[in-house]
């Protein structure tokens, strides 16, 4: 699996940098913190979380090589500082070292949701907070339909033998109860919708290509993929309104007890 294209990413992803300061509001940020970013991306909103906590620390982590590299330009030419680490959100390496962890557009990307809340609970010191938003419930499940009807096709279905979907969208019990074995208290899930309509049909394919079914089109030989994404742009040409993504925000709210002991 190729790497995410990140340049083209920061250029189409004023959706998630949206939900991304909303979920930042959230948090309320603190000066003098210690806040693990996980799943930073290209540092757009790592960089106002970095300023919000002033002379505090502010750890970006994201598994993706070419984000990393986006995201250091992107601090470096606002005077920002931020700890930039490669590392996998279901293995972090951190016990006791934030007072929160936060984490937008990118849990469900791991498909280990039990693991990953294990990891940011020993993360976080007693008494500190985790407050995300992820893809979750029934997220994308019209792009994502359409998609696997096409991907059955003859066109298509030698390109997608022993696919598995790269994502877990968890619905709020189930993420409720993971949250609880994990240790959490002060539990609060919710889960909400976000279409996000997109201009054109040029708009929709890149949008789709670069995020939405990046992993499919990585499977297709490059001569199917226009085929592939034309047939998924014409048929939202259909939707109402047209070009419409079926967004799903899961967003998550935790507390790590004070005097709670490490887990392992």
């Amino acid at each position: 699996m190729s790497d995410w294209d990140a340049a083209r990413y920061h250029r189409l992803s004023e959706p998630q940098r949206t939900w991304g300061v909303r979920v930042l509001e959230r948090l309320a940020p603190e000066r003098g913190e210690r806040i693990l970013d996980l799943g930073c991306g290209t540092g757009r909103v790592t960089s106002d979380l970095a300023t919000a906590v002033g002379d505090g620390h502010v750890v970006a982590l994201d598994r993706s090589e070419t984000m990393l590299t986006e995201a250091a330009h992107w601090l470096a030419d606002r005077g920002v500082r931020a700890g930039l680490v490669r590392g996998d959100g279901a293995a972090l390496p951190f016990a006791g070292a934030f007072d929160a962890v936060f984490s937008t557009a990118t849990l469900h990307w791991i498909r280990d949701h039990a693991t990953a809340f294990a990891g940011i609970y020993r993360a976080l010191e007693p008494g500190g907070r985790f407050i995300a938003q992820c893809g979750g419930g029934p997220n994308l499940r019209e792009l994502l339909t359409r998609a696997h009807a096409f991907m059955a096709s003859p066109a298509f279905r030698a390109s997608f033998e022993q696919w598995e979907d790269p994502w877990e969208f968890a619905d709020v019990a189930t993420t409720t109860a993971r949250l609880a074995r994990a240790g959490f208290i002060d539990i609060e899930v919710s889960l909400e919708p976000a279409p996000t309509p997109l201009e054109t049909a040029h708009a929709y394919r890149e949008f789709v290509s670069c995020v939405c079914v990046r992993h499919h089109v990585d499977r297709l030989p490059s001569g199917d993929r226009p085929a592939f994404l034309d047939a998924l742009a014409a048929a939202a040409a259909q939707d109402v309104p047209p070009f419409t993504l079926d967004y799903w925000r899961l967003n998550i709210g935790a507390r790590k007890p004070k005097g709670a002991a490490a887990r392992t």
